[in-house]
Formats: structure tokens, C-alpha cells, sequence
């Protein structure tokens, strides 16, 4: 890796206890962490729809706190047999350094997630292709690589691990800087990959209590651990993350509002929409009361 790839990094997650076993772990999950972890996590599955019985998922990981927690979320859901399922654990490299390959190794041996990694050189090609701006380019080759791995190993749904913040982030990115009122999905068919479907199961999971999770079991997760554009270029969501930070000052339960905004759109109260990438006025549909 050349040294105009490597990137300072993100904030590191610096967990605020020893290791813990396995077992300590585990049972943290169905008794210290059951109501903020657990319960949410099962609550999005059966409020969305998730998951149908004989699915064969493929479970994302990216060796950061909010993948390693699914992981185990998903082993727990297979254990107590509440939906009849197959699991396979998949980790793409990217190009990441030698020890942080390590790490995310060691720390899928400790937590016992059997791990499936394949390589795909993503960090130079999005250097070259995308210049100063890699990020887009490089979030959708993931994408692809990750469906077609899934693909490969026969599974008919890829879980990534985007949680509650990230939901209520990207609203307001869109909102903000797009001029568009858009949600991230809890669930949506891929367009290229036949069959496929993404899934969100960390959707109501905030990341604080994530935070709180990983810090307990003294894990320390990759950061995004990207060689490329780490500290490069400013990055609007973390602008976004601080102005929600900032509302919640003066409005209470701004993070619940957003949230619930994506549930309560008033389409005779809007003035355009998109579906199928046909665009309509309010106008067009004006004389038809």
C-alpha cells in the first residue's frame, strides 16, 4: 500500500473494560443489554419483516462495533430457534493493513463468529477511479462485492449492520443537502443481484447503547479503517450527527421525531414525490378532489 493510501483513520472505540469470555458476553446480551439490544433487534425483524423461515443469510462484517454485534445477535436468534435459518459470517478485505486484518481476526476468534474473508483490492481501485471523493464509489463496490460473495454461498439476504443513528443521519443528509425527503430502508430487493434482498437489523438500535456494549465487553473494534480517504475530506455526516447532537438541546425526543417522520409523510400535504422515477406534482392530481 502506497503512502498516499494511508488514511489517519477514524476515532477509535476504546473499550472501558477487560476482555471479557465469551460466556460473559453472550449472557449480557439476554439479561444486561436484553432491553436496548435484544429486544429492539427482534422487534425489527418482526415489525419489517426480515426475516421468512428456511432464509440463508449472509451476515456483513466489518470487523467495526456495530457488525460485531450483529453477528452475535444473529447467533442468538439461530440458538433460540425463533426463526428456523442458516447463517454464513462474510468479511471482505478491502486492503486493509496487516494488523487490522489481524484484529478483526482475533476478535471474531474470541467472540466464536466463524468467519468467511475474501479479498478484493476496493481501497486502490477507489483511490484511482474517484480521486478526492472515494467514498460513494467505494460503499458501492462493498455493495457489490458483498452481494456477490452472499451469491456465491448460496444465501438469499445480506444483513448490514446500520443502525438507528444512521437512519435518522441520513434523513437528514438528504433533507439538508439533497433537497429530498428520503429514508434508509429497513429492507429492500438488490436491483442487480436476482433474488438477493438487503436487510437492517440494527434499525431501532441506537449507537450509543452499541457504544456502551462493546465498551462492556472490552472489544476493540476497527474503526472504518479506511486507507484512502480517512481524514481527507470533511464528511457531512459527522456535521449532521453534531447538529442532532445540538437539537436535542431545545427539542425533546428530536431523534424519536425524525425517526417517526419517515412513518407519518402526508402525500396530500406534499408537493412532489418520485415513484418508479416518474416524478408527480400535487398539481397534476389538484382538480381530481
Amino acid at each position: 500500500m502506497s503512502d498516499d493510501l494511508a488514511g489517519s483513520g477514524c476515532e477509535q472505540l476504546i473499550p472501558t473494560e477487560e476482555r471479557k469470555s465469551l460466556e460473559e458476553i453472550e449472557k449480557s446480551l439476554k439479561k444486561k443489554f436484553r432491553k436496548p439490544l435484544w429486544s429492539k433487534f427482534t422487534k425489527a425483524i418482526r415489525e419489517y419483516q426480515l426475516l421468512q423461515p428456511g432464509d440463508k443469510v449472509a451476515v456483513a462484517i466489518s470487523g467495526g462495533k456495530d457488525s460485531l454485534l450483529m453477528a452475535k445477535l444473529f447467533q442468538e436468534l439461530q440458538r433460540q430457534r425463533q426463526v428456523e435459518l442458516e447463517l454464513e459470517f462474510i468479511a471482505m478485505d478491502p486492503g486493509y493493513h496487516p494488523n487490522i486484518k489481524e484484529l478483526l481476526i482475533d476478535n471474531c476468534k474470541h467472540l466464536q463468529i466463524p468467519l468467511h474473508i475474501f479479498e478484493a483490492d476496493i481501497f486502490k481501485i477507489a483511490q484511482k477511479i474517484a480521486g478526492d471523493y472515494p467514498c460513494y464509489m467505494c460503499a458501492k463496490m462493498r455493495r457489490g462485492a458483498l452481494y456477490t460473495k452472499a451469491q456465491e454461498l448460496g444465501c438469499n439476504k445480506l444483513a448490514l449492520g446500520h443502525h438507528f443513528d444512521d437512519v435518522i443521519e441520513t434523513t437528514m443528509l438528504n433533507l439538508l443537502c439533497a433537497g429530498s425527503f428520503k429514508n434508509m430502508l429497513p429492507k429492500l430487493k438488490a436491483k442487480n443481484f436476482a433474488g438477493m434482498e438487503l436487510i437492517r437489523p440494527l434499525y431501532l438500535i441506537k449507537e450509543k447503547d452499541i457504544s456502551r456494549f462493546t465498551g462492556y465487553c472490552g472489544i476493540w473494534p476497527l474503526n472504518c479503517a479506511c486507507m484512502v480517504a480517512a481524514k481527507k475530506i470533511g464528511n457531512k455526516r459527522y456535521e449532521i450527527k453534531a447538529l442532532i447532537e445540538d437539537l436535542r438541546e431545545n427539542f425533546q425526543e428530536v431523534e424519536k421525531s425524525i425517526f417517526r417522520a419517515g412513518h407519518n409523510v402526508y402525500l396530500d400535504s406534499i408537493l412532489g414525490w418520485k415513484k418508479d422515477g416518474e416524478h408527480n406534482s400535487y398539481l397534476d392530481h389538484y382538480d381530481d378532489e
